[in-house]
């Protein structure tokens, strides 16, 4: 009996044995979770930026269209129908006040001409009846009445005798029917709408031609909603342009048009350029650099050292302690490369600026 008991015993303990020997092999063959660790010989291959201070003053680039300047500028539109005869100008052609654009044969005109002829006539009658009437009252032969009558008669031929050489010669008109359009300006022009042979109406809406001192032009820039109240007049603007790019062309904001396009969703601001040497063509495209204050003060950081992640931006800060940790930032505005961080950086701080995110996939939880 001792003998069964014993035997028991020994087959148990062995039983205990095989159990633990399996658990500890078990456990042994469990693998392990590698974790990324920072070194410092890696921290030192890293390209690492500072954080800048910036002050109040921010520099906002926006797109800008050359124009010739309105309040030197005449469009000319037929004053009467007919057909032109020659349009000696071209587009592009410079030209100065009081020279031939276009000739143009017109009945109306000719109509023009013996009015003018007719009321000429008309006025050395009534110039002639007013000198005897004024003889005749001095001799007693005609009353007062009479002498009035007159000179009244005179009067009305002399305003219609003004009133029908204006007509004629309104745009260079003579008495041979022929309408001539002359520049009221000098200028270039820049728009022309008319050919030899053309057929003219005094009702068409589109000019003939457009004449425009470029001495000096403008950038009509386009301000989005979310600047219109980073932008006020007076403010200095950089502009450049593709045709001269190591060339800056310097203003002011004059004149900021308080409405929107109702297309474009757009406000424009107009700044008046200096243009020696016509270097600037009308329709040619700018690009405007507007120095502001937007009185607050953010710290800049580069672009390039952003991670955006699940519609949230981060940096990677470097920390005495974790050494690099993942930070959460809000931006208030970018420029160009330039992030201003309005919630999550200091100026000062020190943040990773090269691999940051493959940094950021082995650091984040």
């Amino acid at each position: 009996m001792n003998n069964i008991i014993k035997t028991l015993g020994a087959m148990t303990a062995i039983t205990a044995f095989i159990c633990l020997q399996s658990c500890t092999e078990q456990s042994k063959e469990a693998p392990k979770e590698d974790k990324f660790v920072l070194t410092d010989s890696l921290i030192k291959r890293l390209q690492i930026d500072t954080v800048q201070g910036a002050n109040n003053q921010a520099d906002l680039n926006f797109s800008a269209k050359i124009t010739a300047n309105e309040e030197k500028m005449a469009k000319i539109y037929p004053m009467v129908s007919g057909r032109v005869q020659k349009a000696p100008v071209k587009l592009g052609d410079r030209v100065t006040k009081g020279q031939l654009l276009a000739n143009m044969t017109s009945a109306e005109m000719a109509g023009f001409d013996k009015e003018a002829i007719s009321s000429s006539a008309e006025l050395r009658n009534a110039q002639r009846n007013a000198k005897l009437a004024e003889d005749m009252y001095k001799s007693g032969l005609a009353s007062a009445r009479e002498l009035e009558q007159a000179k009244n008669d005179l009067t009305v031929k002399q305003a219609e005798d003004k009133r029908s050489k204006s007509i004629l010669s309104l745009n260079g008109g003579n008495k041979n029917g022929v309408y001539a359009l002359k520049s009221p300006i000098s200028g270039f022009v820049i728009d022309k709408n008319v050919t030899d042979n053309m057929q003219v109406r005094p009702d068409n809406s589109q000019n003939l031609f457009t004449i425009a001192d470029l001495s000096d032009v403008w950038a009509l820039i386009n301000i989005y909603e979310s600047d219109i109240s980073k932008i006020k007049e007076g403010d200095e603007v950089n502009i450049s342009i593709l045709s001269y790019p190591d060339k800056q062309f310097k203003g002011k904001i004059s004149k900021i048009y308080n409405m929107l396009d109702n297309d474009s969703k757009v406000m424009n601001a107009r700044v008046v350029i200096n243009n020696p040497g016509y270097l600037l063509k009308p329709g040619m495209m700018a690009t405007v650099q507007i120095a502001t204050k937007n009185g607050a003060s953010l710290p800049v950081v580069n672009t390039d050292c952003l991670i955006f992640d699940n519609n949230k931006y981060y940096v990677l800060v470097l920390d005495p302690v974790k050494k690099v940790r993942i930070q959460e930032v809000e931006i208030g505005r970018k420029f160009e490369d330039k992030a201003y961080i309005s919630k999550g950086l200091n100026a000062g701080d020190r943040v990773v600026a090269s691999k940051q995110l493959f940094l950021y996939d082995s650091l984040k939880p």
